[in-house]
């Protein structure tokens, strides 16, 4: 098969914990050629979408020297339906940019094109708005941009998380109680003075038990989720923000929010998609660039890269049917 990944510069990649890596080095392992290309490398002309891409080696084993992970091959021009699959892998923000790529890539699917996640799948299911279509599996949660709201919602729940609609990586997110000194700041920097719309979240005790990395792949949970623990003195699990990882099993309820949410989520095309749980409760929905796949892998044995790398296979064999 032929791959290409959307992805950031191959040299701001720590290929030791990089899922997109993990799942190259699965797929060049496996005989498959392994395309690499950046947004600005996609372009319509002609009446066709094309990339220039650079084709992949990956070393088999990962030394201590970044540069070694992988070596450039030839770089050519065509267009993205010559491939069997395109995986789109770029990190937020979610900006103007990247909505502008998923139109390209939208009109690629057009012209056979099989790019996972789906661009419009990806525009519409906003990583921490989406979980609003499940809320049989949510804490008390606000959208809104108004400071009255938000006053109203801590006042009715003393505790509560703030954080904007479109960050990554625990950036932007603030915990505030009833008693706090701060309030009016906080709100008035997070909205904007009342121009941003932001999301308040009831704050959960169980972040102290870890933020709960769940991956499906096909609709299908991978066995273990990775419970990212927050460092002393912090509420955000976020491995970014200097939380710890530690591997488990999923529980029951873990897998009841699987359950309940994959059929939509296949339903719209969403094939790698990262459930962030706390405690019993559904927090996030991470359908850009989900991690977490070297860190599970190392503590289990089990490597959530090759699933992904299996469902691919599995999807082109259909195809070719």
């Amino acid at each position: 098969m032929k791959l290409a990944f959307i992805l950031d510069p191959l040299d701001s990649l720590k290929p030791h914990k990089d899922s997109s890596v993990a799942m190259m080095r699965v797929a060049c392992a496996r005989g498959h050629e392994v395309f690499a290309l950046g947004q600005g490398d996609i372009a319509y002309r002609g009446n066709l979408v094309i990339a220039t891409v650079t084709g992949l080696k990956l070393a088999l084993k990962l030394t201590g020297d970044n540069e070694s992970w992988y070596q450039p091959g030839a770089t050519t021009t065509l267009p993205l339906h010559a491939f069997d699959a395109v995986l789109m892998r770029v990190d937020p923000p979610f900006d103007m940019e990247y909505v502008y790529t998923t139109y390209l890539l939208e009109l690629a699917e057009t012209q056979g094109a099989h790019v996972i996640n789906r661009p419009r799948a990806i525009r519409d299911f906003n990583e921490k708005f989406s979980i609003t279509r499940f809320p049989q599996f949510i804490a008390p949660t606000l959208v809104t941009r108004s400071e009255p709201l938000i006053r109203a919602f801590l006042a009715a729940h003393g505790d509560i998380i703030l954080k904007p609609l479109d960050g990554m990586g625990g950036r932007g997110v603030f915990r505030i109680r009833a008693d706090d000194f701060n309030i009016g700041a906080i709100i008035e920097t997070l909205t904007r003075e009342g121009l941003q719309t932001i999301m308040a979240q009831k704050y959960l005790p169980a972040i102290a038990q870890g933020d709960k990395r769940i991956l499906l792949v096909g609709g299908k949970p991978a066995p273990f989720a990775l419970a990212r623990i927050p460092q002393a003195g912090e509420t955000r699990g976020n491995l970014a923000a200097g939380g710890r990882g530690v591997a488990q099993p999923l529980s029951e309820r873990d897998l009841e929010i699987a359950a309940g949410v994959a059929p939509t989520l296949i339903e719209h095309g969403l094939m790698l998609v990262g459930l962030d749980v706390i405690g019993d409760t559904l927090t996030e929905i991470n359908v850009t660039s989900p991690t977490c796949m070297v860190e599970i892998g190392e503590q289990t044995g089990f490597s959530v890269a090759a699933m992904m790398v299996d469902a691919v296979e599995e999807r082109g064999l259909r195809i070719e049917d």
